[in-house]
């Protein structure tokens, strides 16, 4: 589970906003921590993470917001990642895309409890 997260570095532009994290993630005995680079986009409604050090081979995520006609929003998360170690990804592998699918959906209470939930008549865009 994601235990700490720290931002090293903040870089404002025109149409973007560049942040260095450090999150540690730990199950168990094991506690691993990485370092990403993450984009955020307004103007594309986007935001672009990328891996720079730590246990992974690779990691890669994109989150993209589109808007919807109803005033409403879909939201499209992709990740893709590889361990450095196959003992490591074994371990940490399926804690892993736990703690992802854990964290897609407190970002949707999130924004049900912010926006309103779209399944509820009483909701509100």
């Amino acid at each position: 589970m994601c235990e700490a997260l720290r931002v090293r570095e903040r870089r404002e532009r025109e149409d973007a906003t560049m942040l260095v994290a450090d999150m540690t993630v730990g199950y168990k005995m094991i506690r691993e921590t990485f370092t990403s680079r993450v984009v955020l986009k307004p103007g594309q409604n986007a935001i672009d993470v990328s891996y720079l050090e730590g246990p992974f081979r690779y990691l890669d995520n994109r989150w993209r917001f589109e808007e919807r006609p109803d005033g409403g929003c879909d939201v499209h998360f992709a990740i893709d990642y590889e361990f450095k170690s196959r003992t490591l990804g074994i371990v940490m592998g399926a804690m892993f895309d736990r703690a992802f699918r854990m964290f897609s959906e407190a970002f949707q209470k999130r924004a049900f409890a912010v926006y309103g939930d779209p399944r509820r008549d009483d909701a509100t865009a």
